[in-house]
């Protein structure tokens, strides 16, 4: 089941999507390839925010709501 709440970090299993790499030391050739700002953990794995994934591919989330204008005309209009 997916959750509504996305984490800030890409998931693991996205940055094996992203990467197609399961090597941490893989993961950050690959993300340097591709011009993907990360940074290293103590313990080596790798955090990408999701943010900036999606503003590099392009795919950035815009409010639906943001540019939200209602129909005047349809809600002025008179019943037939």
């Amino acid at each position: 089941m997916e959750t509504l709440h996305q984490s800030i970090f890409l998931s693991t299993k996205e940055l094996y999507l992203l990467t197609c790499k399961i090597k941490f030391k893989s993961q950050v050739k690959v993300l340097n390839q591709m011009g993907i700002n990360h940074a290293i953990r103590p313990d080596g794995s790798v955090v990408v925010l999701r943010s900036h994934v999606e503003s590099k591919l392009g795919t950035e989330r815009k409010s639906r709501l943001s540019n939200f204008e209602p129909n005047w005309d349809a809600l002025n209009a008179k019943a037939t």
